[in-house]
């Protein structure tokens, strides 16, 4: 995303430049031509000044496409530390029940080691494994803004560019055991516990 911010920023002062050179053009014909001459050489500058930024658009939008794709392969060539494949190993993988009848498909990148193919109805992210304070699995699309928590009885699929869970309350089997073991026994609440001097 960092990529394709300063590919606008560069490309913006230089359209304006462009825009304005085009423009600017019509000014220097000479007074001594007649006045249908004139009007045509208006028409012809705005014709290219509408023209002008929907190329751009084109070229910038290219730019910005290069820019994702490759920032996408450079990480995928990012080798992970001996931390984060730790964090890989703990990853439930399958197919994976959420609620709503939804499910998520995790599967491990065979050509990078420690990397995620996260699919599902309508998305799919390469993700890599992220170390956290608290010891929670999770794995990340930094360029798509997409986050996959897990914990010991339940996964979810975040996209935090656009702050918008995309799949809750995932179970893998293993998830699922935990789930049920803490519907029979709930862990006390914090609520309960007793205060200090009592």
């Amino acid at each position: 995303m960092k990529t394709v911010i300063a590919t606008l920023l560069i490309a913006a002062p230089l359209l304006a430049t462009g825009l304005g050179a085009s423009a600017a053009e019509p000014a220097k014909k000479p007074a001594a031509k007649t006045a249908t001459k004139t009007a045509v050489a208006k028409k012809t500058p705005a014709k290219k000044a509408s023209a002008a930024p929907k190329v751009a658009a084109a070229a910038g939008g290219a730019a910005v496409a290069a820019g994702a794709g490759a920032a996408a392969m450079a990480s995928t060539s990012q080798s992970l530390s001996a931390e984060e494949l730790a964090i890989a190993e703990r990853v439930h993988t399958g197919r994976i029940a959420c609620e709503l009848g939804a499910f998520v498909n995790v599967t491990a990148d065979a050509s990078n080691p420690g990397y995620f193919n996260i699919d599902g109805k309508g998305f799919k992210y390469h993700m890599s494994p992220v170390k956290t304070s608290t010891g929670t699995v999770r794995l990340e699309d930094k360029h798509a803004g997409a986050v996959w928590l897990q914990i010991a009885n339940k996964s979810m699929l975040m996209n935090q560019k656009v702050g918008q869970r995309l799949a809750d309350e995932c179970m893998s089997p293993d998830q699922l055991q935990v789930a049920e073991a803490i519907k029979k026994n709930p862990p006390p609440s914090l609520l309960d516990a007793p205060r200090p001097g009592q």
